[in-house]
C-alpha cells in the first residue's frame, strides 16, 4: 500500500505522537521512513547573532532527529532524516514529500477549531490542503 513515509516532527510531545503512529505503520507496512524537521530562517528582527542563531537551529534539528531515531531503533526500524530551513513548515514538508518520493505523511495535529486556529495557524491543515499526496492526521 504505502512504501515510503514521511513524518514531520517539531520536537514537542504532541507531534512525537504522530512520529510514534507513524512508526508503528511502517512497520506494519514494510515501508520505507523518512523524519522531516523544519527549523525557522533567522528573523530579521532577532536579538541574536546570524551565527548564534544557525547554530541554535542546527542543534535544535539535531536533537529532534536523535530522539526520532531513537524512538524508532526501539521499534527495530531505520530512518531517514531530512532537514529544511524555511518559514512556511507546511511548504517544507510538501516539498520534502516531493523530494523524497513519498507515498504518505503522517502528522499529529492539536486539532484546534474556531478563533485558536484562526489566531494560531495549523501547519497540519496548511498540508493537509495543499498536498498532492493522503494525509493521515494523527490527535
Amino acid at each position: 500500500m504505502y512504501k515510503h513515509i514521511l513524518i514531520p516532527h517539531d520536537g514537542s510531545e504532541l507531534s512525537m505522537k504522530g512520529v510514534q503512529q507513524g512508526l508503528g505503520l511502517a512497520k506494519e507496512l514494510g515501508a520505507q521512513v523518512t523524519i522531516a524537521v523544519v527549523s525557522q530562517p533567522y528573523p530579521l528582527q532577532s536579538a541574536a547573532t546570524v551565527d548564534s542563531w544557525a547554530k541554535g537551529q542546527k542543534d535544535f534539528v539535531e536533537d529532534v532527529i536523535a530522539k526520532a531515531k531513537a524512538a524508532a531503533k526501539d521499534m527495530g526500524i531505520e530512518v531517514d532524516a531530512y532537514r529544511a530551513t524555511n518559514a512556511s513548515a507546511a511548504d517544507a514538508i510538501i516539498d520534502a514529500a516531493a523530494t523524497m518520493t513519498c507515498d504518505l505523511i503522517v502528522m499529529a495535529s492539536h486539532g484546534r477549531r474556531g478563533i485558536s486556529r484562526l489566531l494560531l495557524g495549523s501547519q497540519t491543515s496548511e498540508v493537509v490542503s495543499h498536498s498532492p499526496i493522503p494525509v493521515l492526521v494523527v490527535r
